[in-house]
């Protein structure tokens, strides 16, 4: 029973930091490093914050959602977990082990970072342009889409000006939303390890240590 309890507990836990797919294995070259990027934890899940100007839109069209922000943030996650408010435990037992479809969740905002995501932790990042545009399509290819190409918008998102849309991975237990930041910085061609990776801590933690090697 005690053993029982400690996995229920555990799946609360993973489940409630959203989770995610593994990406171009290393799409690194030899170019300096030229776009900053940065990773932010949320406490139980991380995301990505990128300057919209940046991104190459032919690989990620789905920014002109936000044509006048200058920044993005994008995060993904069990799709009845992330897009209910208050989500409940059942939920995120369901999530770890019963997930039936994923959403990213993507905010356009202004201003210094800093200033716009609260008391998160946040680290910065420098990706080659090769580098950051391989993250972009892998952003872009996690969007299910029509027939036309446009991504699915699902309905506003938690705050700002934000959106939710369809997604295509599958959320479980050792998919999560940090794994899926993982797999998009290791896109990047960054240092990091996705699988394994579950909880905020471990990207967070790799992410300091990527921002040291470079």
């Amino acid at each position: 029973m005690v053993a029982w309890a400690a996995a229920l507990v555990g799946a609360i836990v993973l489940a409630a930091g959203c989770l995610a797919p593994v990406a171009d294995p290393d799409p690194r070259s030899g170019d300096e490093p030229a776009v900053t990027i940065s990773v932010l934890n949320h406490g139980w899940h991380t995301a990505i914050v990128v300057r919209r100007a940046d991104v190459d839109r032919a690989l990620w069209p789905d920014l002109d959602d936000f044509p006048t922000a200058m920044f993005v943030e994008v995060a993904w996650g069990d799709r009845d977990f992330y897009m209910t408010t208050p989500a409940t435990a059942w939920m995120a037992i369901r999530a770890a082990f019963l997930a039936e479809g994923s959403v990213l969740h993507v905010v356009g905002f202004d201003g210094p970072i800093a200033d716009n995501v609260g008391r998160s932790e946040v680290v910065e990042l420098r990706l080659t342009r090769r580098g950051f545009d391989a993250m972009s399509r892998f952003v872009s290819a996690e969007y299910q889409r029509d027939r036309n190409g446009q991504a699915l918008r699902l309905q506003q998102g938690l705050y700002g000006s934000s959106w939710f849309y369809a997604a295509r991975d599958r959320y479980h237990v050792f998919n999560t939303c940090n794994t899926w930041v993982a797999r998009a910085l290791r896109a990047a061609g960054l240092p990091v390890t996705p699988a394994g990776t579950i909880t905020a801590a471990g990207v967070m933690r790799q992410a300091k240590d990527a921002a040291v090697s470079r």
